[in-house]
C-alpha cells in the first residue's frame, strides 16, 4: 500500500521526534536574543555589563553560561556566591534570576528582586547566551 506524501511526512516527524526523545535532547524553543538584549538594558545594565573583562557593581556576564558561580577574576563576590557549588547554566539562570537574593541567601549582594516574566527571562538568557 503506497502511503501519501502527508503520512509520509507526520510519519518522518514522529521518527525525528521519537529519536529526539530517545537520545534526552528534545528541540528547545530558545529566546529571542535581540529582545533579550532589551531586556539587558531595563533590568541588568546599571549593574553589568557583558564586556569582558569589565565589572561594575556587579560582575560582568560576559561568557556567564558555562562559568562557575562566584568564580570571575577581578570580582569580588558575596560569600553566598563564592560558596556556590554550581555552573551558570539556562536552567541555574532562570532559577536564579527569578528571585536572587531567595536563591543564594543568605547573603548575595544582588539586590534585584528577580525577573518574573518568563519570556523575558527566556529572552534574556537567550542574550547572555550569545555573549561569549
Amino acid at each position: 500500500m503506497t502511503c501519501s506524501p502527508r503520512v509520509k511526512a507526520a510519519r518522518r516527524a514522529l521518527l525525528a521526534g521519537l529519536f529526539f526523545y530517545s537520545a534526552g535532547t528534545l528541540p528547545v524553543l530558545a529566546g529571542d536574543a535581540s529582545a533579550g538584549a532589551d531586556v539587558f538594558k531595563q533590568e541588568c545594565a546599571e549593574c553589568h555589563t557583558t564586556k569582558e573583562g569589565k565589572n561594575k557593581k556587579g560582575p560582568s556576564l560576559f561568557g556567564i553560561v558555562g562559568r562557575n558561580a562566584g568564580s570571575l577574576d577581578g570580582y569580588s563576590y558575596s560569600d553566598a556566591l563564592k560558596n556556590a557549588k554550581w555552573t551558570w547554566t539556562e536552567d541555574k539562570l532562570h532559577w536564579y534570576l527569578s528571585q536572587p537574593a531567595k536563591q543564594a541567601n543568605p547573603g548575595t549582594k544582588m539586590k534585584y528582586s528577580g525577573l518574573d516574566d518568563a519570556k523575558q527571562l527566556d529572552d534574556l538568557i537567550a542574550y547572555l547566551q550569545s555573549n561569549h
